[in-house]
């Protein structure tokens, strides 16, 4: 493999990291969701091929936007685009890896697996319906546990984020008057609340805020020791968020059932399966305006596929099947060059 730059640049991007990245990095922008997972195959990556990666964790949305004026080399996003979505912006789709969302709580005395609550009752309380921890719909559910009559402030994403639209979409399974009211989408009206920009800045709120509840990607809530909330799955069970139960809720999955592989996880039947379960998506040109830079993304993700599997599951990441992987790399074919052939030869 020709050498690139050893520049590693993840996150956000500084003057200083944009100075030290050179131009043959690979670039890409968007979901923070699965930023925990890309830092760490980056930099395993850099080590083994010499490549370096700056990719900038800014939202689904951001990443679709920079994908689309090709600012960058690859987007990413947790809310896949749809079949004609893909036409029309001439991108390739594929899945990199599946995770979980999960309802983060900072009420004082509670831990991780204490507090259980329904969807519906997730739906009331981010619709402003339930507004206090001594509800007696949640103190009914939850008899063993002594909650604060204190008033619950729900944090949201205040940018347009694909993990809003794991988790509005499983409000919306769930929920008849969520899916009537808000729906599902990247973007919400929320109705009560204070918002965070990225799943980082959610964590951050929820830290800071007594009695709040947030949502954010499991590895966010392990990493910054965030009581995570158990929610009830549709088999009725209320299962340990963790990769055997994401994996449960993906295990009947029909990835060729939409373009892209852009298929929903959430509510899944099982009654190990985690109930917002979610893959994370790479967007990327099927005529890429640098095919040799393609060709790099395309060879980093492939890498991932073969030799991620342990750093990803180390942070409760579910790596794709390997029948997945195949199908995935069948589609990277419609990625070209100017002479109308595969940029990477498979």
């Amino acid at each position: 493999m020709r050498p690139f730059s050893t520049a590693l640049a993840i996150g956000l991007a500084t003057a200083q990291i944009a100075t030290a990245a050179l131009a043959a990095d690979i670039t890409g922008a968007g979901a923070t969701f699965p930023f925990p997972v890309y830092s760490k195959w980056a930099e395993a990556y850099r080590k083994e091929a010499n490549v370096g990666l700056n990719y900038q964790s800014i939202g689904s949305g951001g990443g679709i936007k920079q994908i689309q004026a090709r600012t960058v080399d690859f987007g990413a996003t947790d809310a896949p685009l749809k079949g004609e979505a893909l036409e029309k912006d001439g991108l390739v789709q594929f899945p990199t890896v599946m995770g979980g969302v999960v309802a983060v709580v900072n009420v004082p005395g509670v831990k991780t697996g204490e507090v259980k609550l329904t969807g519906e009752l997730l739906a009331e309380i981010y619709s402003g319906k339930i507004k206090k921890w001594s509800d007696p719909k949640i103190a009914k559910l939850n008899e063993s546990v002594k909650l604060p009559d204190a008033v619950i402030t729900p944090v949201y994403r205040s940018d347009a984020s694909g993990t809003t639209n794991i988790f509005t979409t499983y409000l919306s399974d769930v929920s008849a008057d969520w899916k009537k009211e808000f729906g599902a989408s990247t973007t919400v009206s929320w109705p009560v609340g204070q918002g965070g920009k990225g799943n980082e800045g959610v964590t951050a709120v929820v830290k800071q805020v007594p009695n709040a509840i947030g949502y954010v990607e499991y590895a966010y809530a392990k990493q910054n020791n965030l009581p995570v909330i158990l929610l009830q799955n549709k088999a009725g069970q209320f299962p340990q968020p963790g990769d055997e139960s994401f994996q449960a809720a993906a295990a009947n999955a029909d990835w060729k059932a939409m373009p892209g592989f852009g298929i929903a996880l959430t509510n899944q039947a099982g009654e190990k399966a985690w109930p917002i379960t979610a893959a994370t998506f790479i967007l990327i040109p099927k005529s890429p305006n640098d095919p040799a830079r393609a060709a790099e993304v395309l060879k980093f993700f492939g890498w991932a596929y073969k030799h991620g599997d342990k750093l990803a599951s180390e942070l409760d990441y579910v790596p794709l099947p390997d029948n997945v992987v195949g199908l995935v790399q069948e589609e990277w074919k419609k990625v070209t060059g100017k002479d109308g052939k595969p940029v990477l030869g498979l």
